[in-house]
């Protein structure tokens, strides 16, 4: 065994543990840069509030709370995910697994959280999801659509970046996505062990640069997975 393959495997070993590390330390420094954050948001909120379409569309409203309130429906849909995921664990699932998918569900509950606290007043509603395509009980089911979820995740902030026009929040959306990237490599991992699958050619192009696609797209991709009709057409504008 090489050296880089045993640095790989005591990574993987060590990961839950400084996984939870980072998720308790991001939660307390992630609830007081919100408050921080939450004034300004709303002074940009007085124009640009996201408002129902009929009875039904969410809207996700325009410039930077239009892409925030995008990050927040995505990240929405994750912690649902994972929140289910948890509660009806998959038939076979290893205390490996179930601690680093427990840690995923946490930073994806604090992902979520801090949109909501930070939008306020201008936050949109809380999404109904639909998970009926997703069996629970098969693990190549749930880790193949944690698969779809963490790529997807990280295409739609790689997409969304160039339409931010705020410097801090662009920096936010930087520290997230990392956070995604690490999310969809060690799904990769889990389901195709010691490969190069983590960064594969249908998720990196030929330059070594990660996809990103545009908001329409990611939203397109996600509707199966979401019951609430969302229009995500002003965002960044």
């Amino acid at each position: 065994m090489n050296k880089m393959t045993e640095t790989h495997e005591k990574s993987l070993k060590d990961e839950p543990q400084m996984l939870s590390v980072v998720n308790r330390r991001f939660f307390l420094r992630s609830a007081g840069v919100a408050t921080a954050m939450g004034a300004f948001i709303l002074g940009a909120c007085k124009d640009d509030d996201p408002v129902m379409e009929g009875d039904m569309t969410v809207d996700l409203g325009s410039g930077d709370v239009g892409v925030l309130n995008y990050a927040y429906a995505l990240e929405q849909l994750e912690a649902a995910f994972y929140t289910q995921l948890i509660a009806t664990p998959y038939s076979g699932m290893s205390d490996m697994e179930k601690t680093i998918l427990t840690d995923i569900r946490d930073h994806e509950i604090i992902h979520r959280d801090f949109f909501k606290k930070a939008l306020g007043n201008g936050a949109i509603k809380d999404l109904e999801v639909n998970f009926s395509s997703i069996d629970f009980s098969k693990r190549d089911s749930v880790l193949g659509a944690a698969k779809l979820f963490e790529d997807t995740g990280v295409k739609a902030y790689n997409g969304a970046g160039k339409l931010i026009k705020s410097a801090d929040y662009l920096l936010l959306a930087g520290k997230i996505v990392s956070v995604e990237a690490r999310h969809a490599a060690v799904i990769r991992d889990l389901l195709n062990p010691k490969s190069a699958d983590f960064a594969g050619d249908d998720i990196v192009d030929n330059n070594g640069f990660d996809m990103a696609v545009a908001p329409s797209d990611i939203l397109a991709a996600v509707k199966g997975y979401v019951k609430t009709p969302i229009s995500g057409n002003n965002v960044g504008k």
